[in-house]
């Protein structure tokens, strides 16, 4: 969730760390802060709680340049958001930047203490840069410092670290949490995201489990965990230059709402045949491990897990499978029952999400150790992550590069992707040819009907005035939908933070009921399904009650306005796509109600974007 931009060349490298920077903002973070080498040899550290912008005001009084450089956007977990605590931490020559966080600082702390360091903030991050500094003072260079140091932390961690008494060269490793290097020519780089270099180059090197890397300007070393030096891969990444521009928007969020029908689109292609999934998109083995499944167990977190147990929906129709979905921080420690034949599914934006990469590695030993799970399978839209590194298959979403912090256009290429994967497994399973024909048709058609979704814009924002001086709302749906009532009540309450929950709507009568009142709107997915007449039903419990009622309903749907009751008619659209289709309005709807409310749209309070800590 943290940012971290490293940076050595033969110019001044401050607007390169700026930049990097600013286009980690999307990440989340409280605080902000460089450090560069300037040609004296003198660490110039500039730190400053709150934005970027903050940090940049700081620069401007007090201007600080150097060829080599590192730069740090900060989430507090240990210690307060403030100036102090903001990275880089410095110990007397050495500068560093982490993201992660390292479990044992207590005791590291304790033992450095006894050394006579001085610590000045409240953060794990200081206890890295003083051990590191006791290890450079009995002789070591910096890179042996730093991998000395890396094997007496526990934990996660990912290290930019940079020396007065080393000019010229630029130290970092990971474990646990994603770190790159981006290539240039005489000048290289690091990062936390390879948006963050987009500016300056297109090739990155992304670091495995347990690296170190020395970069210096001709060339980058890198030593895995055993200290064995290895060669890895330069990646060159197409596109995405402009992901961080907002164009004619006004927040990124609203951009990326509008974007849906095109990643939709992206996310399809090559995927589908004219009748047919493709079912190659899972990846090279998939024809050999599809057949073997058994049981599906998928694991998420947030808008992710929601993603999941919709997928739980149409695994148990169309393949006949059981399905469990699970929340990754809770799955990870708990002992798990494994039946034969389970294919372990992650999906994850990022795909560095920490508690879903702990859970499938976990389930990866016990596979080993034990009868385990048959193979593992991530859903996720970054190619190079560790998610997709350590899976035997991977389908891809084609999102691009998500800004706003609250999930859209992840989350319905992630439903994209999950319906390829359980037609795919519905095949083996027997799924007729012109069942897979029909529900191939509806993706088929999913882009253009997304544009028509996405059309409902005024229709919404009229709608959402209704809640300008609301506290709480309360979501409801039926079967499929009811995940989907979950993320549009997880939505509202992250950008505009009125407190929103969702409940399957059969459950009205047993408790949530009791908070129905003129003051609770009542939001309602209501396509024209075989629940139809159940949901109807139910809304008549809310309507006795004078709740408020707003549903977004098919045209066939038979709802009309009338007083308490808002109806807002969505297109028809096929059965199978209606959970994808119907997160639309609802993500228009908490979008409208933010801007009524005045917060930050795409920085809401207290959230990052990527959580790669637990």
């Amino acid at each position: 969730m943290c940012g971290i931009v490293g940076a050595l060349a033969q110019r001044n490298v401050n607007e390169i760390l700026l930049e990097g920077l600013r286009r980690l903002e999307y990440r989340g973070y409280d605080s902000a802060g460089v450090c560069l080498l300037d040609g004296d040899r003198q660490l110039q550290l500039r730190k400053s709680q709150g934005k970027v912008a903050d940090l940049e005001t700081r620069l401007d009084a007090e201007p600080a340049s150097g060829r080599l450089g590192i730069a740090h956007t900060r989430w507090a977990t240990h210690g307060a958001p403030s100036d102090v605590n903001s990275h880089p931490h410095v110990s007397d020559n050495i500068a560093l930047v982490h993201n992660g966080i390292i479990e044992n600082y207590q005791s590291l702390r304790t033992q450095l203490q006894d050394k006579g360091y001085r610590f000045l903030s409240d953060t794990d991050t200081e206890v890295v840069v003083h051990l590191i500094h006791s290890l450079a003072a009995s002789g070591r260079n910096l890179l042996a410092a730093v991998t000395e140091a890396t094997k007496q932390l526990e934990g996660a961690y990912a290290l930019g670290v940079i020396s007065a008494d080393e000019p010229e060269v630029l130290v970092c490793a990971r474990s646990g949490s994603p770190l790159v290097v981006g290539v240039g020519i005489e000048e290289n780089f690091i990062a936390s995201d390879p948006m963050a270099l987009r500016q300056v180059t297109d090739r990155f090197i992304y670091l495995e489990e347990g690296d170190v890397a020395e970069i210096t300007l001709g060339g980058i070393a890198v030593r895995d965990k055993l200290g064995e030096e290895v060669s890895r891969p330069v990646h060159k990444l197409n596109g995405g230059h402009d992901a961080a521009d907002k164009g004619r928007y006004r927040h990124y969020m609203q951009k990326e709402i509008f974007e849906q029908p095109q990643v939709v689109e992206a996310t399809l292609a090559g995927r589908i045949g004219e009748k047919s999934v493709l079912s190659e998109a899972l990846g090279a083995r998939a024809h050999e491990i599809l057949p073997e499944v058994k049981q599906v167990q998928i694991v998420a977190c947030g808008t992710s897990y929601h993603a999941g147990l919709v997928a739980r929906y149409w695994l148990e129709d169309w393949a006949g499978i059981p399905c469990s979905v699970e929340v990754a921080s809770e799955i990870r420690y708990r002992k798990t029952a494994v039946r034969p034949g389970t294919l372990f599914v992650t999906i994850s934006q990022s795909g560095e999400t920490a508690d879903t990469l702990a859970a499938l590695r976990q389930a990866r030993q016990q596979g080993q150790e034990e009868l385990g799970y048959l193979a593992s399978l991530t859903i996720c839209n970054v190619p190079n992550s560790s998610l997709v590194r350590e899976s035997e298959l991977s389908l891809m979403t084609e999102a691009g590069p998500e800004i706003g912090v609250a999930s859209t256009k992840a989350f319905t290429t992630q439903l994209v992707a999950l319906q390829l994967f359980c037609i795919a497994l519905a095949k083996v399973n027997g799924l007729p040819a012109e069942r897979e024909a029909e529900l191939v048709s509806a993706l088929h058609q999913l882009p253009q009907l997304m544009e028509q979704f996405t059309g409902l814009d005024r229709l919404v924002q009229q709608t959402s005035e209704a809640f300008a001086e609301k506290h709480h709302a309360l979501f409801l749906g039926r079967g499929v939908e009811y995940p989907i009532a979950l993320e549009g009540a997880l939505k509202l309450k992250e950008i505009s933070y009125i407190h929103a929950e969702a409940y399957p709507a059969g459950e009205l009568k047993h408790g949530p009921l009791a908070l129905v009142d003129a003051d609770m709107p009542v939001i309602v997915v209501a396509p024209n399904d075989e629940l139809l007449e159940k949901l109807k039903s139910n809304l008549q419990e809310v309507r006795a009650r004078g709740g408020q009622l707003f549903v977004f309903a098919s045209p066939e749907a038979g709802f009309a306005s009338e007083p308490g009751v808002t109806v807002v008619e969505v297109p028809d659209a096929p059965e199978s796509l209606s959970p994808i289709l119907y997160t639309v309005p609802l993500q228009l709807l908490s979008y409208h109600v933010a801007l009524l409310k005045g917060t930050d749209v795409d920085q809401p309070r207290n959230l990052a974007k990527s959580v790669t800590v637990e």
